[in-house]
């Protein structure tokens, strides 16, 4: 019996261990959002001003500026000229995301991604299905539109609705309209669209993937021939049309993910089966 147990309590206890590992860079993600958020909220709820501001524009330990892009372009298109400490913020944003992370900060610091990751999940769970998913050209066309209502109205329309900086809001001084915006982003994606949000709809996605279309930071299907097609991939990737290529070698496709729509969110590194996927560099042509 001692034999026969002794396999089984091997497996039973690997088990967590091989499910901690499939979300490695889940859990690596929240931590990241996670430490953002709490960034921010140390002036405010303890006194402790590491992070001045918010996620549109701040100044880290008193020297360190930080502009968020679109935000940027609105104040411009409205007519009204950043100081030079924002002009200096975006430039060390510009260069962060387009030469290095990409579209990262979808994946790893936008507090909406959680939302849109619970709904995704909740749609698996439950098999739901159906629902009218807009076209992925829709987030470019808001981001132009945008910017226009911006140059006619002379106000920053997208911050009067924008989730992100509603919901940073609301964990700071309340109120019902921020968590309804984030809530109504959740039943977007629940129940309209899967994936709705991120891939199709969201303009400041959309200025992050133009932002971010030659980053360093890349995720390759470098074992491509261990794919065995179960598909859990694209399950999980808020942009499964960017792996397409890359895993079937598709026209002569590299192994490195190149889209620029990619959020670098690496769930499908986390729940390949086979290690099909890896993060890597942009350079990294190896295939097997």
């Amino acid at each position: 019996m001692t034999s026969a147990a002794t396999p089984t309590a091997a497996l039973a206890s690997a088990m967590p261990t091989k499910r901690a590992a499939r979300s490695r860079w889940l859990v690596a993600r929240r931590l990241s959002q996670l430490t953002v958020f709490a960034l921010f909220l140390l002036g405010p709820w303890a006194g402790v001003w590491v992070v001045k501001g918010n996620l549109a524009s701040s100044l880290t330990l008193g020297f360190l500026p930080l502009t968020d892009p679109f935000v940027l372009a609105q104040s411009v298109a409205s007519g009204h000229w950043p100081e030079r400490a924002a002009l200096i913020g975006v430039g060390i944003v510009l260069l962060a995301y387009g030469l290095v992370a990409g579209r990262a900060y979808c994946g790893w610091v936008c507090p909406v991604n959680a939302a849109t990751d619970a709904a995704l999940w909740l749609r698996r769970r439950f098999k739901l299905s159906g629902g009218r998913t807009p076209p992925r050209s829709l987030r470019y066309w808001l981001l132009g539109a945008v910017l226009v209502a911006s140059a006619l109205t002379g106000q920053m329309v997208w911050e009067a609705v924008n989730p992100v900086t509603l919901t940073q809001r609301a964990l700071i001084f309340g109120g019902g309209l921020a968590w309804a915006a984030l809530g109504a982003v959740f039943l977007f994606d629940l129940f309209v669209a899967p994936r709705g949000w991120c891939g199709h709809v969201c303009p400041m996605g959309a200025a992050y993937a133009l932002i971010g279309s030659t980053p360093l930071l890349r995720v390759a299907a470098t074992h491509s021939s261990r794919c065995d097609d179960c598909g859990d991939c694209y399950a999980v990737c808020p942009e499964p049309q960017v792996l397409v290529a890359p895993i079937k070698a598709k026209g002569g496709a590299g192994p490195v993910i190149t889209a620029r729509e990619c959020t670098a969110c690496a769930r499908c590194v986390d729940v390949c089966p086979t290690d099909v996927l890896r993060f890597t560099h942009r350079f990294d042509t190896q295939r097997d």
